[in-house]
């Protein structure tokens, strides 16, 4: 069974760091490209950032660019969110998601399989 599972999420003070995870199981993501997604309350979701199978190509949400880096390890079928110098308005239920794509990966609407996601929340 294909599954997703998210973790790193957490309340942190604005200027904080915290690293998201994003583990798979059932099916190994050498072929797939993985994406990060939030939605926040009363907001729709939105990308935040992804990367191609090989790790050669991600893209970001400009709001994100030079304070979010996303990474893997194929090896450990594990793709990772840092994030730092974190905002109030980062603050929103974070989803990875996978799409069986090797040069692409910021088609945002093609992603196939996602995970329950995790909250963070960036406050005072």
């Amino acid at each position: 069974q294909l599954q997703l599972v998210e973790s790193g999420g957490g309340l942190v003070q604005p200027g904080g760091s915290l690293r998201l995870s994003c583990a798979a199981s059932g099916f190994t993501l050498d072929y797939y490209a993985i994406g990060w997604f939030r939605q926040a309350p009363g907001k729709e979701r939105e990308g935040v950032s992804c990367v191609t199978p090989s790790g050669g190509s991600t893209v970001y949400l400009d709001s994100v660019k030079g304070r979010f880096t996303i990474s893997r390890d194929n090896s450990k079928n594990t793709v990772y969110l840092q994030m730092n110098s974190l905002k109030p308005e980062d603050t929103a239920v974070y989803y990875c998601a996978a799409v069986r794509a090797l040069r692409w990966c910021q088609i945002w609407s093609g992603y196939d399989y996602w995970g329950q996601g995790t909250q963070v929340t960036v406050s005072s």
